[in-house]
């Protein structure tokens, strides 16, 4: 018998394009002979469809606008269906699930939300679950935890309100400038600000506090970023290391989907032995912030060959020329193992 495998993709996020470029890449190299493939699309204003067409249509946004190919369907709590349920004209059906794979990236979906709500389905959940998910979204809290794992991270000030502007100068005032004002639980660079100044401070904060109720700001690391791909729950699998080339700024949306002038260098330009070191780093974080599945781990290389903790990607781009899958054909693993050991370590 076939397993039967939920694909969730959009969502309630800024990064549903993203999502949906991502799910495609999935979708295209699950192995139908295998599973049974269900994808079920999240609207931009949350309203849950199962998607019964052709996957060129997620690829374009086109998914949704003919009504014959998607049903309100939703995932249902209750554990003795262990799967979804779809609202059809004779009235409901349910479909049993063997796994859930979400394929969204940002807020409500890659925050533990999404993983919550598996949880309580009583399914398995491909990729991080509920803890690693909600705290690798936060960019203060997986900081703490990283930095007590003793991996350096930067120096940082914390804001749980918007402060006022005398609040703001004091609690940050110990920062060397340049610095990143970051929300707390924003993905693909959204929100983010990289300023030179304090007269700048104020400006920055305010955009900020438009992606998240809490926001962070933090000191410029010198150097480059490094990335590692990580896949498998207790025995883990490495990939190598990219580094990110800047021209200017920093790693921005439009650089992260564009790359106009960013460069990515996979396998990144650094010794073996320096190789090596940001790959154990990168083990170390990952089972630190209890992640399972797969991650990709952000840290910063700096001259001194001092490695720094940036952020985990839980659910990282799965494009075929996205970051994750490149690092893991370094290691000699193509697209379709990568899905196929995705999926095998929650269904047997």
């Amino acid at each position: 018998m076939k397993k039967n495998v939920l694909v969730l993709f959009g969502g309630c996020s800024p990064e549903y394009p993203i999502s949906l470029k991502s799910a495609y890449g999935i979708l295209t190299h699950i192995n139908a002979d295998k599973y049974n493939v269900l994808p079920m699309g999240i609207t931009r204003d949350g309203r849950w469809l199962r998607y019964h067409g052709d996957y060129e249509e997620i690829l374009n946004d086109t998914w949704q606008q003919n009504h014959r190919q998607c049903t309100p369907a939703f995932l249902s709590p209750d554990r003795s269906v262990h799967g979804i349920g779809e609202v059809k004209e004779n009235g409901l059906s349910f479909t049993y699930v063997d796994a859930v794979f979400p394929v969204l990236h940002g807020k409500n979906g890659e925050d533990g939300s999404v993983q919550g709500l598996v949880d309580l389905a009583g399914i398995p959940t491909i990729g991080c679950g509920t803890l690693s998910s909600a705290l690798c979204m936060d960019k203060y809290r997986a900081h703490q935890i990283v930095s007590l794992a003793g991996i350096k991270v930067p120096k940082a000030a914390f804001f749980n309100h918007k402060p006022t502007a005398e609040e703001l100068y004091e609690e940050s005032k110990a920062l060397a400038y340049p610095l990143f004002v970051k929300p707390l639980r924003a993905g693909s660079s959204f929100g983010i600000s990289k300023i030179a100044e304090k007269t700048q401070l104020v400006e920055a904060v305010d955009l900020a506090f438009q992606y998240d109720s809490e926001i962070i700001i933090e000191e410029s690391i010198e150097g480059f970023e490094v990335g590692c791909a990580v896949l498998g729950n207790d025995q883990l699998t490495l990939g190598r290391v990219d580094e990110i080339e800047l021209s200017h700024g920093f790693f921005d949306y439009t650089e992260k989907y564009t790359q106009k002038t960013a460069k990515i260098h996979m396998p990144a330009r650094i010794d073996e032995a320096t190789e090596a070191r940001v790959r154990e780093a990168a083990a170390k974080i990952y089972k630190a912030l209890a992640c399972s599945g797969f991650a990709r781990v952000d840290m910063f290389l700096t001259p001194a060959g001092e490695i720094v903790f940036n952020e985990v990607n839980t659910i990282p781009g799965c494009t075929d020329c996205s970051r994750f899958p490149s690092m893991l054909r370094g290691i000699g693993m193509d697209y379709a193992t990568v899905v196929e050991t995705l999926i095998s370590l929650e269904i047997s």
